[in-house]
């Protein structure tokens, strides 16, 4: 949702009102448009009816709390961008949160100036990929399939096949593995996928845990693909390429 400036609008959920008032101030100084609620049942309400741009959601409300509430958008397809915004700082919670389906997660206390550079950075990778998507669909539906080994991935369809059946991935898992796809046989650093998959840098934790969670639902179906290179990052690559990288590897003594 946009209004008829094209300001970018921005969904704040904080139940302290101070919060809400400094980060819904800093946003309209830099051109966004802002509407603002302390609860979670009120902002859900929010969210369905005026379909902003972007969600600022504080994770401890009275009543809803932030992650249960960004599981229910996104439970009812709701793709908004969603940056978490939370006193709690544990690795474990960072995960949970970018795991429901979060694009973000900033610990108070914060920057203004900081938060308002990660808006940015999420709505200019959401407009990224819509922009690609739609480029590919005028230009033919099969420069719009990616293709390695036994592995399909649709991106005008969002559908994914290994072996011709079905494989369901969450968007995150999508755009991660369409990034590795892209770069068939090229061993990408952690610091490569969450820049160009998460749109910023954050814990490399996140990504050894979406590498996990594609691993799980790929190897069932075929022989590995996702191989990690020790210290430095990930290569998707066809079963025998693998072989060949392995056979190429000296021993260890």
């Amino acid at each position: 949702m946009s209004d008829q400036t094209n300001k970018p609008v921005v969904l704040v959920v904080d139940d302290e009102r101070n919060i809400r008032d400094l980060v819904g101030v800093a946003l309209r100084f830099h051109g966004f448009e802002v509407v603002s609620a302390a609860r979670g049942y009120e902002a859900l309400e929010l969210a369905r009816a005026g379909a902003p741009d972007l969600l600022v959601l504080d994770v401890m409300l009275p009543d809803l709390d932030g992650f249960e509430l960004c599981r229910r958008l996104r439970a009812q397809g709701d793709d908004v961008p969603v940056i978490f915004l939370t006193a709690r700082d544990a690795p474990a919670d960072t995960v949970h949160g970018l795991t429901l389906g979060g694009d973000d997660y900033v610990t108070k206390p914060f920057s203004v100036e900081a938060l308002v550079a990660r808006a940015r950075a999420v709505l200019r990778r959401g407009s990224r990929q819509s922009s690609s998507s739609t480029d590919q669909t005028l230009t033919g539906a099969d420069q719009a399939i990616l293709s390695v080994a036994d592995l399909e991935l649709d991106e005008a369809r969002w559908e994914v096949r290994r072996g011709g059946r079905p494989v369901e991935l969450s968007p995150t898992e999508f755009r991660l593995l369409a990034f590795l796809m892209r770069h068939p046989g090229q061993v990408l650093t952690k610091a490569q996928l969450l820049e160009n998959v998460w749109g910023f840098g954050t814990q490399s934790q996140v990504v050894e845990t979406y590498v996990s969670y594609l691993r799980r639902k790929l190897d069932p179906l075929g022989p590995p693909l996702i191989h990690t290179q020790r210290g430095v990052g990930y290569a998707l690559r066809p079963p025998h390429d693998a072989e060949r990288q392995a056979d190429r590897l000296p021993d260890l003594p």
